[in-house]
């Protein structure tokens, strides 16, 4: 058993002792100053008290929960606690006939019926808070496991997605280094060396929920570094990233999406072009990724990525980042633009 849930059980029981003591003291501070002595409140009050604290926690450990949640046998609930009843009655009977004396002036207690009615009546009160004790847990319990539920549905999720994205950024390099081979082969060989340092970040980020923004950065760097090998002179990249990027945490491989994208989109071998990546980090901790590319179209043949890349980006920042974020994309005179901001002022994802 954990100290956590051992430390739950103390403060539970602390919290049931100390209510029964401020129960049992009421009677004792009511009658002070009056003739009523010590005898008179342990028949009248504390015993009823004491029956009282029978019915709820024979109630609270075992019929409730027994009975009346996980059989739903009304009928056998209800048999149990007035059995109960008329026990608690029969002896509380037996005290008050052998231990108080009836009155010689011929008076007459209240009816049988009265008192009984009564009792019924004082005895439902534990019940009560019983059942309502035990459903709110029961509740707390069930919000505790829908919650677990949704975070393991949750981390499913993002592992999915990102076993979805590494078969497709290695294909989209490995199709960038396939162009190399006959031509340039000792490129070829480089980059193939390069990827592989790439691909053992991307496995390693994979298993992490955040990597530093540096980190991420470096790794954007040698994979543009990458792509522009099989690049001509008739496009260029711009890359606008700050020199210095401070110690802030977010999700990995956020903006690889991006930048494959741009690279698939914005590469033609019969036009100029340009590409441009940028990064802006705002003091409230807002950071501003910005991919624009000319947006040259694909003929069918072409099978450099599988079309999922803006996709599972869309999807990762949904389950990461909800109402934290904005990606927006626009194509506009041959030019296209995706922009995301992410926030990540008291965010871990």
């Amino acid at each position: 058993m954990s100290k956590n849930k051992n430390y739950k059980i103390f403060i539970e029981v602390a919290i049931h002792v100390l209510i029964w003591v401020v129960l049992f003291y009421i009677p004792v501070a009511l009658s002070s100053g009056t003739a009523i002595g010590i005898k008179e409140i342990a028949l009248i009050y504390w015993l009823q008290l004491f029956f009282m604290a029978i019915i709820f926690y024979s109630n609270y450990l075992w019929i409730v929960e027994r009975f009346l949640f996980n059989r739903r046998n009304w009928f056998l609930f209800i048999a149990i606690n007035f059995c109960l009843f008329v026990l608690l009655y029969w002896i509380k009977h037996e005290i008050f006939t052998s231990l108080i004396q009836q009155p010689d002036d011929g008076r007459k207690g209240p009816p049988v019926t009265f008192i009984w009615y009564s009792d019924f009546l004082i005895y439902l009160i534990p019940i009560a808070f019983a059942i309502a004790i035990k459903s709110g847990r029961r509740l707390t319990n069930l919000e505790v496991f829908r919650t677990e539920a949704e975070n393991a549905k949750l981390q499913a999720d993002l592992q999915t997605l990102k076993f979805q994205l590494q078969p497709h950024f290695f294909f989209n390099a490995l199709n960038n280094i396939y162009s190399l081979i006959e031509t340039e082969p000792d490129k070829a060989r480089s980059s193939i060396h390069s990827l592989s340092k790439l691909m053992r970040h991307l496995l390693q980020a994979s298993e992490m929920a955040t990597i530093s923004l540096k980190e991420e950065m470096d790794f954007l760097n040698k994979y543009i570094a990458l792509m522009q090998v099989r690049l001509t002179s008739s496009t260029s990249v711009v890359t606008d990233f700050p020199a210095s990027i401070p110690d802030l945490k977010i999700a990995p491989l956020l903006f690889i999406s991006l930048v494959e994208n741009a690279f698939k989109h914005g590469v033609s071998v019969n036009h100029t072009s340009e590409i441009y990546f940028g990064l802006q980090i705002t003091n409230d901790r807002q950071v501003i990724f910005t991919s624009r590319n000319k947006n040259f179209s694909k003929p069918k043949e072409d099978l450099s990525g599988s079309g999922i890349g803006l996709d599972n980006l869309r999807k990762r920042l949904a389950l990461l980042y909800p109402g934290r974020h904005q990606l927006t994309t626009q194509s506009e005179n041959g030019l296209f633009e995706a922009v995301l901001e992410i926030n990540l002022n008291n965010i871990t994802p």
